[in-house]
């Protein structure tokens, strides 16, 4: 069985800033880490690899740092790994970044079972998992917190707003998966040693079927067009001595206003 895991690596930081000409996040200087959703994604793979003879293949977009990414993923279990990087897929949107990704996968060969995080902490729209699956026509499901492999496919259990559903997805196939699915394990001594000797395959352009009109910012519909930061406005009101009985009072009157009591 072959699994690939889609990874990415993000800042680690909450003072991250955007680019107010290109509407894009400015990566320079951050620190970084692989998207803690992933993580869950690679120990699924794993998981399923201790059940099943698996080769575990992770794939990741980015700059050429984004290749401690790939090592860190060896170091937890993962085979094999592609770093996918190229000025030219600079500024990319989901679009763009999940047309590269399905001709990677292409390229990388048969597969049964597609892994990554429900979504990414820099851009939380959880739509490069779905992409990627639409563009290789394969079925695809999202929020898992369950997967149970059979012959021919995986049945998994999915969360919705009013509850849980059974599903099941013939391979090949791709899933998000959340948080609660399983817990990421540390890396072995034996995992980082074969971590820190790995290098990864590297895929550029020029080793993709994709015209340069669809890379990056150019190649990307979504445009961000305007950058504001939220203004959080609260009037509050004190009431002191005498005066608390009457506040608490009105307190309870804005609660009934507001449907909360």
């Amino acid at each position: 069985m072959k699994i690939i895991v889609l990874i990415k690596q993000v800042p680690d930081t909450d003072n991250v800033k955007l680019d107010t000409k290109t509407g894009t996040m400015i990566r320079e200087g951050l620190g970084t880490i692989i998207n803690p959703l992933d993580l869950n994604a690679i120990e699924e793979a794993k998981k399923i690899s201790e059940i099943i003879p698996s080769e575990i293949n992770v794939i990741t977009m980015g700059p050429p740092a984004a290749e401690e990414a790939i090592k860190e993923a060896i170091a937890m279990g993962a085979d094999k790994g592609y770093l996918v990087s190229d000025r030219k897929f600079a500024g990319s949107d989901s679009w763009a970044t999940s047309m590269v990704l399905a001709e990677t996968i292409k390229k990388t060969g048969n597969f049964d079972l597609i892994l990554a995080g429900e979504k990414a902490i820099d851009g939380e729209t959880g739509q490069v998992g779905p992409e990627v699956a639409s563009m290789l026509d394969i079925p695809f499901s999202t929020y898992i917190t369950n997967i149970s492999v059979k012959d021919n496919g995986v049945e998994v259990v999915r969360t919705v707003e009013d509850g849980y559903q059974n599903q099941f997805l013939p391979f090949p196939c791709l899933l998000t998966v959340l948080s609660n699915i399983n817990e990421p394990s540390i890396p072995n001594l034996e995992g980082k040693i074969k971590a820190r000797k790995y290098i990864s395959d590297k895929i550029d352009s020029s080793k993709l079927k994709i015209e340069d009109e669809y890379l990056g910012l150019k190649g990307s519909p979504t445009r961000v067009v305007k950058i504001s930061t939220p203004k959080i406005q609260r009037q509050s009101s004190i009431y002191k001595g005498s005066e608390i009985d009457d506040g608490i009072k009105d307190l309870i009157k804005e609660l009934q206003k507001m449907a909360l009591i």
